[in-house]
C-alpha cells in the first residue's frame, strides 16, 4: 500500500505537470513523462539514500540488516534527497531534450511541476498510515491516530493515541499546491518553485517539531528540522534573486 500511495502520487504529478507545462509549452506534449522516466527513479533513489543517511542505526547499528536498507516498501524515503537527486536528473533530461525541441527555460518546466509534486507528497504521505509509523506526540483529540501497542515508541507504550503528523504534512501539502495553483500569474520563472520548497520546509518545520520517531539530533533539534530550515533559507534568497523586473505569466 506503501508503494501504491507512492505511484499514485507520482501519476497525478505527471498528469498536472504536463498540463501546466503545455500552456506555456505547446510543443511540449509528452515532456514531463519523458523527463518522469529518467527523474523518478533518481527521486526514488536519492530519498531513500537521504533517510538510509538520517537513520543510519536502523540499517548499520547494532541489530540493524544493511539489506534492510532496499526495502523500499517497508517505507523510509526523505524528500530532501527525493527532490535534489530528482531535480538535477530532471534537469539533464530536459536540457537533452531541449536539443531537439523548442522549450522554454527549466525554470517554466519546474513551475508548471510545483502544485503536482506537492499533491503527489500529500498522496504519499498516506504510506505512513498503512505503514503505522512518523506520527507525533500522545494526542487526546477526535483526529487522533490509535497506534497499537507493538508499534509504539519506547517511553510511550501506555499512550494509545498520537498526533496524525502525516496527515498533517497531506493537508499542508494540498492546501500550498491549490495556492500556488491560484497565484501562478504574479510571479517570475522560477519563483513558484522556491516558494514551494520555502513554503513546504515551512510546514516541515512545526510538523518536524511533533515528531516521536528516533531521529539523529544536532544541539538538541532533529536533524530533518536543521535541514528544513537551511533549505527553507535558501530558497527565500532564491525567491529574493529571481524577483526581479515585470512578472512573465505562467498559465
Amino acid at each position: 500500500m506503501y508503494a501504491l500511495c507512492i505511484i499514485t502520487g507520482i501519476a497525478v504529478a505527471i498528469w498536472l505537470g504536463d498540463k501546466r507545462f503545455r500552456t506555456v509549452a505547446p510543443n511540449g506534449k509528452s515532456v514531463v513523462s519523458e523527463v518522469a522516466i529518467t527523474a523518478v527513479p533518481f527521486g526514488i533513489i536519492g530519498g531513500r539514500i537521504y533517510h538510509v543517511i538520517s537513520s543510519p542505526d536502523a540499517y548499520f547499528g547494532s541489530g540493524g540488516n544493511p539489506l534492510d536498507a532496499f526495502k523500499i516498501w517497508e517505507g523510509g524515503l526523505g524528500i530532501w534527497g527525493a527532490i535534489s537527486l530528482g531535480t538535477v536528473a530532471a534537469w539533464l533530461r530536459y536540457r537533452s531534450l531541449a536539443q531537439r525541441i523548442d522549450l522554454p527555460a527549466f525554470t517554466y518546466f519546474m513551475d508548471a511541476l510545483a502544485p503536482g509534486v506537492l499533491f503527489a507528497q500529500a498522496i504519499g504521505r498516506f504510506g505512513n498510515w498503512f505503514n503505522i509509523e512518523l506520527f507525533g506526540r500522545p494526542l487526546d483529540a477526535p483526529w487522533a491516530l490509535t497506534v497499537p501497542l507493538l508499534n509504539r515508541p519506547n517511553g510511550f507504550t501506555q499512550f494509545a493515541t498520537f498526533h496524525p503528523t502525516f496527515l498533517y504534512e497531506a493537508i499542508w501539502s494540498t492546501a500550498l499546491a491549490f495556492l500556488l495553483i491560484r497565484f501562478s500569474k504574479r510571479f517570475r520563472p522560477g519563483q513558484l518553485f522556491t516558494l514551494y520548497i520555502l513554503g513546504y520546509c515551512i510546514g516541515r518545520i512545526g510538523i518536524e517539531a511533533i515528531r516521536i520517531d528516533q531521529a539523529h539530533e544536532i544541539f538538541g533539534l532533529r536533524v530533518n528540522l536543521w535541514v528544513g530550515l537551511f533549505v527553507a533559507i535558501g530558497a527565500l534568497i532564491s525567491f529574493r534573486r529571481l524577483n526581479k523586473g515585470a512578472p512573465e505569466l505562467l498559465g
